[in-house]
């Protein structure tokens, strides 16, 4: 019976001594193994062998990138404005050994570095660039941490600006002058529009003040052409048929009514060839006017000579006076 009971303590042993010397590691971990309290290996994803009570494997540690959202924290700008900003950070542990054995808390450290190198890069920067140059800013705190926690085994893959929260009062006056932008904005594209309406009006205009010229002269032209063809026309009938002076008197005895209908004309001028038309007209119709005119005419009665001027006795002329004398 003890030797049954023997048998069995020995049994459990040996089965908790092999449990204790495999141990398998997932992918993407890594375990420290201590032999004696001393590093001794790195224990590699998959199925690994230890000495029992001899050989300790520390927690396992996470390979994978990983990612931290820190609490917003106070920060003042070079203007002398704090600021709140929360930043986000992508780390991976490149050195198991490292992580465990340079830095108790990794983490923590990575927090508190973060914090620090973040209020000396925006300490340098007023709110304005603060609020404009996120990209400078992640570029920045990326390489000093990168470089920060290379002894660490760490890498910083990327740091981001989560928020930027400015005070209040800051807060207000940005929407105010955000406003007066767009109040400005709209002006300008209201007075950009006004003007740009009334350049368009103002060619249409003119091109329409154009085009109408244009028409009028063109209308003008024409007349003229149909007045010179017109008047080429008659002057050609006229040369052509070789029309008697009596024809032109009588027809310039017709048109005399027509030019007398103008308001401004208050002579006439008659050519010297239509009076001797006119001449041949009234002896057409036999002189009877020319007659009647001179038997109507009142005979003319004779001039009187004009007495001569007699002078007085002053003025008569003496022999012994010479003329001119007084």
């Amino acid at each position: 019976m003890a030797d049954v009971i023997v048998g069995v303590i020995v049994a459990l042993v040996v089965v908790l001594i092999a449990l204790r010397a495999v141990r398998i590691v997932p992918q993407a971990r890594a375990g420290n193994v201590e032999r004696l309290g001393r590093y001794y290996r790195t224990l590699e994803p998959g199925l690994n062998l230890v000495i029992p009570f001899v050989d300790r494997v520390r927690r396992l540690i996470d390979l994978r990138e990983q990612v931290v959202s820190f609490e917003p924290r106070p920060v003042i700008t070079e203007d002398n404005l704090v600021v709140h900003i929360d930043t986000v950070l992508y780390f991976q542990v490149t050195d198991p050994r490292a992580a465990a054995y340079e830095i108790a808390n990794y983490l923590q450290a990575i927090e508190q570095l973060t914090v620090t190198t973040l209020r000396n890069v925006i300490g340098s920067m007023d709110l304005e660039g603060t609020l404009t140059s996120r990209e400078h800013i992640n570029s920045q705190l990326r390489g000093i941490l990168d470089e920060a926690s290379g002894k660490w085994g760490i890498r910083v893959n990327r740091v981001e600006l989560k928020a930027i929260d400015p005070p209040d009062s800051v807060k207000q006056s940005m929407e105010k002058q955000m406003r007066a932008d767009r109040e400005k904005r709209a002006a300008i594209l209201t007075a950009e529009g006004v003007r740009q309406a009334r350049i368009l009006t103002a060619e249409g205009e003119k091109q329409g003040a154009i085009l109408t010229a244009e028409g009028e002269r063109r209308a003008a032209m024409l007349r003229a052409e149909g007045q010179a063809t017109a008047i080429d026309s008659v002057f050609s009938a006229v040369h052509r048929n070789d029309p008697d002076p009596k024809l032109l008197a009588y027809q310039y005895l017709q048109a005399l009514p027509q030019i007398a209908q103008g308001e401004g004309n208050t002579f006439w001028v008659i050519p010297g060839e239509v009076t001797s038309a006119l001449r041949e007209v009234t002896r057409a119709f036999g002189g009877q006017v020319g007659q009647a005119g001179e038997e109507e005419r009142p005979p003319e009665r004779p001039q009187q000579p004009l007495p001569e001027p007699r002078l007085s006795p002053e003025e008569e002329p003496r022999p012994d006076r010479p003329p001119g004398a007084a």
